[in-house]
């Protein structure tokens, strides 16, 4: 069975997927952020019309359940936009939650993430799951075991939010060590805001993507080391495990409020790479290594 990639238009395969901001939200609202919800379709469009104009032709919107992905609003946003859309399933952080919805889904994680990735009208394409800082709680643990047994059920790929950064290695084992789930299907976000290069680098080898996700973002103190981490990760060997995404999550972050938002990736960013580290590189994050994180030979269980 060939390797597709699940949109929100139904499996493509790799090479049609093109250009591609790996971690970003054209939705998304938390009781953490109260008011900062991104909820406007016609703001999301803009957003994506101004990605296409540079040449973007794939966004991950990694919204989990719950958190408003608005999913139903996906495809048609993709029609108009000619952009690839994929979206997302899983569970973030508890805080993010009613503490009443969480134990209602608490027995039924797995069959949930199941359902969205392989029989919801419109289908998930990853698993989004979430880290605590510098450790593993025990709602991590439990959602990341459900997230194991629905990827061992479909194959799909599970991104994971590391709280700033953090925990990196530890998800590993539990993901890869403990639940057995192959590490090039693991994609570690906010990498960026740990810039630990030696992290980096044993992540790497263990065979996990690795993806710079925020630099859109305002107030990340760490953003002006990212071109390092990726230089030293390129050194390595490792140029082919590298993602980037913006992760705009409030409307200011968007590039019509006067944020770099989605567009800063192709418009900032990606000039720079190839200015700094090379055309190839700029190409193997952009193209090449989104293709293969998010290409699945997907099983109907």
């Amino acid at each position: 069975m060939s390797a597709t990639i699940r949109t929100v238009l139904g499996d493509i395969p790799p090479e049609e997927f093109g250009t591609c901001d790996a971690h970003d939200h054209l939705f998304i609202s938390s009781p953490t952020l109260p008011g900062q919800e991104l909820d406007d379709a016609q703001a999301a469009l803009a957003e994506l019309d101004i990605f296409a104009a540079l040449g973007g032709r794939a966004v991950v919107q990694w919204t989990p359940w719950g958190m408003g992905p608005r999913t139903e609003e996906l495809p048609g946003l993709s029609r108009q936009s000619g952009v690839h859309i994929i979206s997302a399933t899983g569970m973030h952080q508890a805080k993010h939650y009613d503490p009443g919805e969480l134990e209602r889904l608490h027995g039924g994680l797995a069959d949930l993430f199941i359902r969205e990735l392989t029989n919801a009208p419109v289908k998930a394409g990853m698993i989004k799951v979430a880290g605590a800082y510098h450790r593993l709680d025990d709602h991590t643990r439990h959602v990341m075991a459900a997230a194991a047994e629905a990827h061992h059920a479909t194959d799909a790929p599970i991104g994971v939010h590391l709280e700033a950064g953090t925990a990196a290695l530890d998800v590993l084992d539990l993901l890869c060590g403990t639940h057995g789930v192959a590490p090039h299907r693991v994609v570690l976000g906010h990498l960026h805001r740990f810039p630990d290069t030696r992290i980096h680098r044993q992540a790497a080898e263990a065979g996990a993507f690795l993806a710079f996700d925020g630099p859109s973002r305002v107030h990340h103190g760490t953003d002006w080391r990212m071109l390092d981490s990726l230089a030293v990760l390129a050194e390595a060997g490792h140029a082919h495990q590298i993602l980037l995404g913006a992760d705009t999550v409030t409307p200011t972050a968007r590039s019509s409020a006067d944020g770099p938002g989605m567009p800063f990736l192709l418009s900032g960013l990606r000039p720079r790479i190839e200015r700094e580290l090379g055309p190839e590189l700029a190409s193997a994050i952009f193209t090449e290594n989104p293709a293969r994180a998010f290409a699945v030979r997907w099983r109907q269980p």
